[in-house]
Order: C-alpha cells, then sequence, then structure tokens
C-alpha cells in the first residue's frame, strides 16, 4: 500500500512540476516564435537603413561636386575680371549665371541629403526597439529555462513580465509606434 501512496504522491508533485513546465513550454515557443518574426522584420528596417545611408552619402557626394565645379567657375570669373579681353561682359555674365544655378543645385541637393539623413535616423529609432525586443525576449527565454529547472512560480512571472515588455515593444516597432527609450538605449548601446 506504500508504494500505491508513494506512485500517486509522486504523480501529484509531479503534476504541479508539470503545470509549470507546461506553462514554461508554452511562453518559450509564443516568445521564440514572435522573436523570430522581430528578427525578420528588423532585417528589413537594417536594409532600408543601409539604402537610406546609400542615398545621404551619394547626395552629399553630389553637393560636392557640384561645389568644386562651383569653385572652379569662380576662380574663372575672376581670373576673367582681371583680364582685359574682348566679350568680357558676355563671360562675366555667364559664370555668374552658373555659379547661381549651383547655388541653386547646392541648396536642392543639401535638403535632399538631410531628408535622407532624417529619413535613416527614423528607420533607425524603429531598429532600435527591434534590437531591445530581442535582448528582452532573449533574457526572458533564458529566465524560462531556469523557471523549468528551479519550478518556482515566481520565476514564471517574473520572466512572463520581460517577455511581455518586449512583445510591446515588439508591437509597436511594428505598428511604428515610438516608444524608443534614450535610457535604455543609452544602458544598452
Amino acid at each position: 500500500m506504500t508504494d500505491i501512496n508513494e506512485t500517486i504522491s509522486e504523480n501529484i508533485e509531479h503534476g504541479r512540476d508539470n503545470l509549470i513546465n507546461s506553462r514554461v513550454a508554452l511562453f518559450v515557443a509564443i516568445t521564440a516564435t514572435f522573436m523570430a518574426l522581430c528578427n525578420v522584420k528588423d532585417g528589413n528596417v537594417v536594409q532600408a537603413m543601409s539604402q537610406a545611408q546609400a542615398h545621404y552619402i551619394n547626395a552629399w557626394s553630389y553637393f560636392e561636386a557640384k561645389s568644386t565645379k562651383q569653385a572652379i567657375v569662380i576662380n574663372n570669373l575672376e581670373l576673367l575680371s582681371i583680364q582685359n579681353t574682348a566679350g568680357k561682359d558676355s563671360l562675366l555674365k555667364k559664370y555668374q549665371q552658373e555659379i547661381a544655378r549651383y547655388e541653386k543645385e547646392k541648396a536642392t541637393i543639401k535638403a535632399e541629403a538631410e531628408g535622407f539623413q532624417k529619413e535613416y535616423d527614423d528607420i533607425n529609432l524603429f531598429d532600435d526597439q527591434f534590437d531591445m525586443t530581442d535582448a528582452l525576449l532573449t533574457i526572458a527565454i533564458a529566465m524560462f529555462g531556469i523557471t523549468a529547472l528551479t519550478q518556482k512560480k515566481w520565476l514564471l512571472y517574473f520572466s512572463a513580465s520581460v517577455a511581455l515588455i518586449g512583445f510591446i515593444l515588439g508591437l509597436a516597432a511594428f505598428l511604428k509606434i515610438n516608444l524608443h527609450s534614450d535610457f535604455v538605449s543609452k544602458i544598452l548601446g
């Protein structure tokens, strides 16, 4: 009879343990799945950041090329102004028009480059949110593992809370809601 009582007692104890392990397994599966989705989206965000940065660099290179051309025209204008040549007035006017055109083009290019920088910064905000999501979900999965080993209910709730914060940040990043925390970024950065 004592063997049956021990078997029943062990099954009752393992039943409680299995409930925690079942919850841990469920939370790990949900957390890992969401984490995988966030990683895919974060990869797309990083690609968009790379494109914005490439456009930004190209725009500033184009701006510099225009500045160089403008400097050459200014130099030609200065040389022409000190020379005493026929048709000087028409060349002076032509060079002044070119200088004005370069100024206008440079202003447009500068605005475009600054727009690409803003686009990069805006995208980077959501990349940071996905990075924080990844960190929190990784920590939560590790803590779920410890929960499975220790069978501590409070640790299950704490791990689930960390995962919940990660889910909130991840969902916000998916929905392009700014929940960016400069404090957390400074700690993690």
